[in-house]
This record gives C-alpha cells, structure tokens and sequence, in this order.
C-alpha cells in the first residue's frame, strides 16, 4: 500500500471529513423522499461521498475485466452486523454493491468497510 494511500485513509475518518474532501454539498433531508426511505437514502448518500474521498480520481472501468474493483463484504453473527471481509469482482457488480461503491484497492475496501460499517448496515439492512 502507497503512503499517499494510507495518508488518505487516516485523513477520512468521518463523513464530513469525506464532504470536506470531495466538497460535495451537506447531507439531503430527502424531504420528497417517502418516509421510510429517507435514512437509506441518505446512507446511500453518505456511503458514496466516502468512497469518492477515498478513491479520488480513479473510476472503476466495466469495460476493463483485468481491472479489480474491491469492496467490503459484511455478514450478521450473534454479534450483529460486521465487516467480514474485502473482496474483488473484475467485471461484475454484485447485488448490493454499486459501481459508485467499489475502490482500486483491498485496503481501502477494508477499510471503509471496518471504518463505516455502521453506515453500510443502514444500506443493507433497512
């Protein structure tokens, strides 16, 4: 892993560091939204302002099946939901992880996965 890399992670700890990093705008209300999809929307929200403050300027490329795309894997245990592990996909987007939501690198699929865990279950679970 790049120093610049890890420089980076350390820097996005929270989600206004990665709104202060992208300067992408505050949080939505989702107002319009209905009501029981407001919380998921704005995880969704949050979750792809993370990953773009990790990744920076790199773009998962789908037409590339040499290119990995890496992201958190997430299971439930007596202990709730929990980061499990980083995994790869070259081509494919699996069900409930979104081109917007992948990184270039197995460390940084770590560790937004451990880093975020609590924002990724309101994805997943809601």
């Amino acid at each position: 892993m790049e120093k610049q890399e890890v420089k980076l992670m350390e820097s996005i700890k929270t989600v206004e560091d990665a709104l202060n990093t992208t300067g992408m705008p505050a949080i939505p209300y989702f107002n319009e939204a209905p009501k029981e999809l407001r919380e998921y929307l704005k995880a969704v929200y949050e979750a792809v302002v993370i990953t773009q403050a990790l990744v920076g300027d790199w773009k998962a490329d789908w037409n590339d099946d040499t290119q990995r795309k890496w992201f958190p894997w997430f299971r439930m245990s007596s202990g709730g939901f929990v980061f499990y592990a980083a995994y790869c996909a070259y081509s494919t987007a699996y069900a409930g992880n979104a081109s917007r939501l992948c990184f270039p690198t197995y460390e940084m699929a770590e560790y937004a996965g451990k880093q975020f865990t609590e924002i990724y279950s309101r994805i997943i679970l809601k």
